[in-house]
């Protein structure tokens, strides 16, 4: 790599191309890459944890207004070998950094370090940070950064000795969609929420519950899937101040993404949830995010959930250890979750609440039901072992998605209850 090595290819169509990088919670690795090919986007899993594409800045755009699913949308800038300072400074140093970056542009370096030689996380971002004023001095013909522009957070991720280098196009995460200012007290990223949504049989049109709602986020991502609404519409990102991101293209992508919403849902979604208050805020959150009459929220216990409908899927998040009772749980077993395994009254209560999932099963016998929950026990409580299981994280708390799945509508019933899968 030299000084003059760009961060960027120039095609024939005059739009540069780019490497791009998008992170997402272990396990939804698959979900993400489908997502960007429903935008037209080829991609692939490039690790755990991560999936990657080359595009254009209006790609770029398209991802951080489209994706459900992921964390961010990033630059990789480069990825090289690291094993030492010098390695790492010259390397950075040598990248065109001067052509992604304005001459005011404000640029902090985070990093982090995994199994590798250079173990000091601040010295790798000294390193990184100095040799990019270097090479953005050298770039702009300049001795003078005053960093007072748009902002360019830079990260360096070293693991076994290979540094990667990216530039975050995004901003906030992605899961932040600006709707969701009532939470509850455990709240469920809506990133999670929606690929709970996406890995179901649940479409549009078809019946929904989810009987511990909470703040309401899986029964607002559903909506907003099933109405096609562009989850980043309502936001701003990082590279918006950019200025190789003119406001005509990020007029252009939004318009383009507001055209594509459809019509409310002909069937509602049914939120319940045991707490008045927490539903009351869950209403406010459906009201930011547009999909207030899509959504039928009720106060009511779990056992008391049924619906009419033949076919539909349950969904939902219920309380496990720190998510019941007043507060977390200090009980542990031995895989580390809180609150099994013990005779409190929370434990007690728990327990109580699993046992009584069999009767949502009898009175929804040909629904699919999905549980995500860190709750250990829930197969044994239900009777039988799901039809799938997936591993997935609700922030750092390891839990399993469990996938119970109905029968199939026949055509008959389908064309008379208006279910499909």
């Amino acid at each position: 790599m030299t000084a003059d090595t760009p961060v960027s290819d120039q095609p024939p169509s005059d739009q540069p191309m780019f490497d791009l990088i998008v992170p997402c919670a272990f396990g939804l690795e698959a979900v993400v890459k489908r997502e960007l090919k429903g935008i037209d986007i080829e991609a692939t899993i490039s690790d755990t944890g991560r999936v990657s594409f080359r595009g254009t800045r209006e790609m770029i755009c398209r991802a951080n207004l489209w994706l459900r699913t992921a964390d961010r949308v990033l630059i990789q800038v480069g990825e090289f070998p690291a094993g030492d300072f010098d390695a790492l400074f010259e390397t950075t140093r040598n990248i065109a950094w001067g052509r992604l970056m304005p001459v005011d542009a404000a640029f902090p370096v985070t990093g982090r370090s995994i199994k590798s030689t250079l173990t000091s996380v601040p010295a790798c971002q000294r390193s990184v940070k100095r040799a990019i004023v270097d090479a953005m001095m050298r770039d702009h013909g300049t001795q003078q950064l005053p960093e007072t522009g748009p902002l360019y957070k830079v990260d360096v991720s070293i693991l076994k000795d290979v540094a990667t280098l990216t530039v975050d196009t995004t901003g906030r995460s992605l899961h932040r969609r600006g709707y969701r200012t009532h939470i509850s007290a455990a709240p469920l990223k809506e990133t999670l929420a929606s690929a709970m949504v996406m890995l179901s049989y649940w479409r549009s049109g078809k019946a929904m519950i989810d009987p511990f709602c909470g703040s309401g986020t899986i029964p607002i991502e559903a909506a907003r899937i099933g109405r096609n609404m562009a989850p980043g519409l309502d936001r701003e990102f990082a590279c918006q101040d950019w200025p190789d991101y003119s406001d005509e293209l990020w007029s252009d992508c939004r318009s383009t993404a507001a055209a594509q919403a459809l019509p409310a849902l002909e069937e509602k979604i049914l939120a319940s949830d045991i707490n008045g208050r927490v539903l009351t805020a869950a209403r406010d959150n459906a009201v930011r995010a547009g999909v207030q009459d899509d959504i039928h929220f009720q106060v009511m216990p779990a056992a008391e959930v049924s619906s009419k409908r033949q076919y539909g899927c349950l969904i939902t998040n219920p309380p496990y250890g720190q998510r019941i009772g007043s507060g977390p749980s200090s009980r542990h077993d031995d895989s580390g979750f809180p609150g099994y395994g013990g005779d409190s009254q929370e434990d007690q209560e728990l327990d109580a609440l699993y046992e009584s999932l069999p009767d949502l099963f009898e009175k929804l016998p040909t629904w699919s039901h999905y549980f995500l929950t860190a709750y250990p026990h829930l197969e044994r409580a239900i009777g039988r072992k799901a039809d799938r299981r997936r591993k997935l994280y609700n922030g750092r708390i390891e839990c399993t998605y469990y996938q119970y799945q109905g029968p199939k509508p026949t055509p008959q019933k389908r064309s008379q209850s208006g279910d499909s899968d």
